[in-house]
């Protein structure tokens, strides 16, 4: 029976519980598998409705009210000199006796940017699958959402990986965006790499060159690369685009541990950890939780909408309702 050493992990630097060869394959728990984010495409959300767009934070956004022949009513209002007469709204008239004219809706394409995190800390996983492959599920189910609503994806990933895909339309958009993601993930990784590390205000800044105003970003992070400055640069990002986060984080991260010895892997070392005693457990749950708190805080210090991704859960269940929700700039 071996000795366990002291408890020091450093969830920055010791981050796989288990670190497949680089010659291992997909498999949709510690590698992206492109297949599954493909298969995905059935259980794409539904598209923004109407009111979502109408509020989008800024001006040029999704779909703006125009005055005069459109797609779809949106509303009516008090006639005014130059109206089209043939967007009278007789039966409000009537009821009113004034004038009202119709407002039409014409919808615009749009265009989202899922920025992923590639850090050596989103290779960590206790439940089911990496938090990198939890990441990259997200992603995907957010894609096949956006082309559903006819618009356009692209994606952009930081940490150790630096490279974007300009956003397009339809499933040509999609399948160019999660294909870069698996290739990101697929990317060979030393694990202890440190020198790799991209604060998250430069890549937040990086994103915000890549965007036109009014689009949609989602955010998809340990929160490890959460710097001082995080908070600053997603409130100034916010002003640009409609911005959402989603937090991924490992059970261990959240919850207390088990009493016991933990052995965890990188590619070069291995370290085994004594749970045994109830303080370590607790310095441990606090020494992990730093990641998504940070990340967190800097959400709600900025006025983003947040919420957190489990490695165990479901895209759809844990991000339709934040997808849907209207941008606090309204």
């Amino acid at each position: 029976m071996s000795t366990a050493v002291p408890f020091t992990l450093d969830p920055r630097v010791r981050a796989e519980s288990r670190v497949p060869s680089p010659e291992s394959r997909a498999d949709g728990i510690t590698r992206v598998d492109l297949a599954e984010l493909i298969a995905l495409r059935a259980r794409a959300g539904k598209p923004l409705t109407d009111a979502a767009r109408i509020h989008a934070p800024l001006a040029g956004g999704h779909v703006s009210a125009l005055r005069g022949r459109g797609m779809d009513y949106a509303e009516s209002r008090v006639y005014q000199p130059g109206d089209d007469a043939r967007n009278i709204d007789w039966r409000r008239t009537a009821r009113s006796g004034k004038w009202h004219t119709k407002l039409f809706e014409a919808e615009r394409e749009r265009s989202l940017l899922l920025l992923i995190d590639t850090h050596a800390t989103m290779r960590f996983g206790t439940r089911v699958r990496f938090k990198s492959v939890a990441a990259a599920r997200a992603a995907a189910w957010l894609a096949w959402t956006c082309v559903r609503g006819g618009d356009r994806v692209g994606a952009m990933a930081f940490g150790r990986v630096r490279a974007a895909i300009d956003p397009h339309a339809g499933t040509r958009g999609a399948l160019a965006a999660l294909g870069a993601v698996a290739r990101w993930d697929g990317s060979t990784r030393t694990a202890d790499d440190e020198a790799s590390g991209e604060p998250l205000s430069v890549a937040l800044q990086r994103a915000q060159r890549l965007m036109a105003p009014g689009s949609r970003a989602w955010l998809l992070s340990d929160g490890w690369c959460a710097d001082a400055a995080a908070a600053t640069a997603l409130a100034r990002l916010s002003r640009h685009a409609d911005v959402r986060v989603a937090v991924v984080a490992d059970a261990l991260e959240h919850e207390l541990a088990p009493a016991g010895a933990y052995l965890f892997e990188t590619g070069s070392r291995k370290q085994r950890v004594d749970l045994s005693a109830a303080a370590s457990r607790a310095r441990f749950r606090e020494q992990m939780s730093q990641g998504w708190r940070g990340l967190a805080d800097a959400c709600e210090a900025a006025g983003i909408a947040w919420t957190t991704l489990a490695t165990s859960d479901d895209p759809e269940v844990s991000l339709a309702s934040l997808w849907r929700r209207r941008s606090r700039r309204t």
